[in-house]
């Protein structure tokens, strides 16, 4: 026995909320495809992001810490997987569609740099005169354009909703561009889960990380007020802080955390009485969000982790050598094309030379640009 892809759109109908998704009513795709016997349109999509180049190279890709710090920190791999998990607990508590807050998920930081955030900056000063780079706008472009898998079509040819729900990706740090994507309407609350998934995961994983790599310590918590719930709620007596002690503090944030998206959350869908997924995307605010409270306590830990985390020498001496180390590339591949591989130089027609050259090294791994920077610089290198 199975289920027919009609009998999974049924079972959707029973069990969403009015307001949830449901993949019978996709808009569809760019290219008509025959669909699967046994998955949904989302399902499809989600499986074919999986199975993307561009997805496996995030387990190279630094989050905060680079990958030779250690086999133990989040890379931009485990970073999606966290974000996809905490995804759908949302979602299912809320009576959204998992399957589409797991596509949205699992592709949203796909168009990420190497080094993180510090190659997305260096890639968007270098591009500023040939429209900029965006890491939302990336993730897209290799759902649409870069990944070749298909005979018919360029990209995964994903569902209208799908790419709607990664180009309105938006965190505090992530503002969208949605203007072929609706832009008057706000992001489904699928979408909308994605994102809040996405900020807590990083939230919660970077203390971790921070804690575990020494750069910050339990006394540098003390006074902030998440820190001081947390350590209370599980009994720490301030002394002796060991593995263990970290995990549950990270697990309980985690938990409260998301049992206040979903109350609060719910609560703001009754009050707010929508029916439909359109009558939710036409509101003038985002539904999902924390209460006033911990939104605040929240700001507080993330104010606390930019300066002691993000901002510790350690860290900011990685950004400024991969800062360099883009810049150095760019400018080679620039000044002598005939050094970019055979399959990439092939791009230059259609979309000229910088835009070639960005998405060649947005889709280096951290390792593979530091090879490629040795090759090119190191006269002892080989190349």
């Amino acid at each position: 026995m199975y289920y027919t892809r009609k009998q999974l759109e049924d079972f959707e109908d029973q069990t969403l909320a009015p307001y949830g998704m449901r993949s019978k009513n996709t808009k569809g795709r760019a290219y008509p495809e025959d669909e699967p016997l046994y998955r949904t349109v989302f399902q499809r999509d989600r499986d074919r992001i999986l199975h993307t180049t561009a997805f496996r190279r995030l387990e190279y890709k630094t989050q905060v810490f680079i990958t030779d710090e250690g086999d133990y920190y989040r890379t931009r791999l485990t970073h999606t997987l966290e974000v996809a998990q905490l995804g759908r607990t949302i979602a299912r508590a809320l009576g959204a569609n998992e399957d589409i807050v797991e596509a949205i998920c699992l592709a949203h930081d796909l168009g990420h740099s190497p080094f993180g955030h510090s190659g997305e900056v260096a890639l968007n000063r270098l591009m500023k005169d040939w429209g900029g780079f965006d890491h939302n706008k990336q993730s897209l472009r290799i759902v649409t354009k870069l990944e070749h898998r298909y005979p018919n079509f360029n990209g995964l040819n994903l569902t209208w909703e799908v790419r709607e729900g990664i180009v309105k990706h938006e965190t505090e740090y992530d503002i969208s561009d949605a203007s072929d994507y609706d832009p008057e309407l706000r992001g489904s609350l699928e979408a909308q889960i994605a994102n809040v998934a996405d900020e807590m995961a990083y939230t919660a994983h970077d203390l971790d990380d921070g804690l575990r790599s020494g750069m910050i310590s339990p006394n540098q918590l003390e006074g902030i007020t998440l820190w001081e719930i947390l350590v209370k709620s599980i009994g720490w007596d301030g002394i002796h802080f060991d593995e263990l002690t970290r995990h549950r503090i990270i697990r309980r944030l985690i938990g409260i955390e998301v049992d206040d998206i979903v109350k609060t959350t719910g609560q703001k869908l009754r009050e707010s009485s929508v029916r439909s997924v359109l009558e939710l995307q036409q509101l003038p605010y985002n539904l999902i969000g924390f209460n006033e409270d911990m939104h605040n306590r929240n700001r507080e830990l993330k104010d606390f982790l930019y300066k002691n985390l993000y901002r510790h020498p350690r860290v900011v001496r990685m950004q400024v050598k991969a800062e360099r180390l883009i810049t150095d590339l760019f400018h080679a591949y620039r000044d002598e094309t005939s050094i970019l591989p055979h399959h990439i130089q092939a791009w230059i027609k259609k979309q000229g030379v910088e835009r070639t050259i960005c998405d060649y090294i947005a889709g280096m791994t951290d390792r593979y640009a530091v090879e490629e920077h040795s090759k090119l610089f190191d006269p002892t290198v080989k190349p």
